[in-house]
């Protein structure tokens, strides 16, 4: 049965791009963790799940998934569960995330990371789905808040209390990602630090940094898109040393990136500047 590893002490990793292969084989002195989207690799060759097996040798890794769609009032698909089992099984990895989202409905696929109304019915289909997966996998997920441009209509729960109500009622680590929570806030009119304090910051586990830009929105207005083909900005470092201040559990840092890639260097320069962040927060 696959098992989660606590961490013991802050660590800083990125996530594993085909684009960043070579650099990242060739600077893992500088990587702590390596992050490994689940889905591509659900069904793959054995050469591939090898490849993956090999890596995860030299380097602790996490996978992340991003199809499950947990957060739904409809049960998920034991395939994708099964699927996950098998992998953390083959490679092994020390942990496995999800997103609190759905990605399908009526057996319609969205193509997307969709915020569900967040109501109590929804809530309670979240945490009946984190169980139902638990259950399947053999070690419970960490559970990533996500971004959204709009509020989700229907909504009786803002998005702390909502996250707060599924992360405590399924008992299961906190993946948060502090763009999609800085994008939510700034985008809504919110504080993000107030929002950020909001939150179970004693269930965080692990933590996703990644950019985005802004786009027009249809008030005139503008709102920030959290695409990860941008650099991580100053205010959701800022954000980091908040948390590590308050937070006083080991925290695992993730750096995503999924295009536009700069120099290798550039990237490395990214998770020392998570590393500060952290400290910084830790000195406090």
């Amino acid at each position: 049965m696959a098992v989660s590893q606590v961490a013991t002490r802050d660590r800083v990793g990125l996530g594993w791009r085909g684009e960043l292969a070579a650099g990242i084989l060739s600077n893992l002195a500088h990587i702590d963790v390596l992050e490994v989207i689940a889905d591509d690799y659900y069904g793959a060759a054995r050469a591939r799940i090898a490849a993956l097996r090999s890596l995860a040798r030299q380097v602790p890794v996490s996978l992340h998934g991003v199809g499950m769609g947990l957060a739904s009032t409809m049960p998920a698909d034991p395939r994708r569960l099964h699927a996950m089992a098998r992998l953390m099984k083959e490679v092994p990895a020390e942990s496995w995330s999800e997103h609190l989202c759905f990605v399908r409905a009526g057996g319609i696929e969205i193509g997307h990371l969709a915020a569900p109304p967040r109501t109590p019915c929804s809530a309670a289909g979240a945490i009946a789905n984190i169980a139902l997966a638990t259950r399947i996998v053999g070690s419970a997920p960490l559970m990533e808040n996500i971004a959204t441009l709009v509020q989700p209509p229907g909504s009786t729960l803002d998005e702390a209390e909502w996250l707060a109500r599924i992360i405590h009622g399924a008992q299961v680590p906190l993946l948060l990602d502090l763009h999609n929570l800085y994008a939510n806030a700034v985008n809504f009119g919110h504080d993000p630090e107030q929002l950020l304090q909001r939150l179970p910051l004693e269930r965080v586990g692990a933590v996703h940094l990644s950019g985005g830009h802004w786009i027009a929105a249809p008030d005139g207005g503008q709102r920030l898109l959290d695409d990860h083909l941008h650099d991580v900005p100053s205010a959701v470092f800022d954000l980091l040393t908040v948390l590590a201040r308050h937070a006083p559990q080991p925290l695992t840092v993730i750096v995503e990136r999924d295009g536009n890639y700069p120099s290798f260097e550039h990237v490395l320069g990214q998770l020392e500047w998570a590393r500060a962040a952290l400290r910084a927060g830790r000195s406090a």
